[in-house]
């Protein structure tokens, strides 16, 4: 991982994002929404948002970020991708079983995340 966009050149691959500092979590765990969005035409605008989307979470529980664990990509990004490869990823069994699992339904996010007192309106 860098913070200095200079010191990507030469690389094939990469993964470029912005980092929100005091990110909300699940289980303590970063994560992202990944939203599908249907473009139908620009004159007149015209989106249609899917309501059901995915979560994915990181594998590892997230701390501040300094020198000691910057570098711990289960910690600081949710990229399934990567976080399949770590040990400790679960995926969920079916749509009922998604209790415990790094990958979930938004819907279930928002569950989660309004037992938290986050208003997902």
């Amino acid at each position: 991982m860098t913070k200095q966009v200079e010191k990507l050149e030469g690389q094939d691959h990469f993964i470029v994002q912005r980092y929100i500092e005091n990110p909300m979590l699940i289980w303590n765990l970063k994560f992202d929404l990944r939203i599908y969005v249907l473009l139908a035409g620009v004159n007149p605008l015209r989106i249609f948002l899917f309501k059901e989307g995915l979560a994915r979470l990181a594998t590892h529980e997230y701390k501040t970020p300094d020198s000691a664990n910057i570098n711990n990509q289960f910690m600081h990004l949710t990229n399934y991708a990567i976080n399949r490869q770590e040990s400790a990823f679960k995926q969920p069994v079916n749509i009922e079983e998604q209790s415990d699992s790094h990958k979930m339904s938004m819907k279930f996010a928002f569950e989660l995340l309004r037992k938290q007192g986050v208003n997902t309106e």
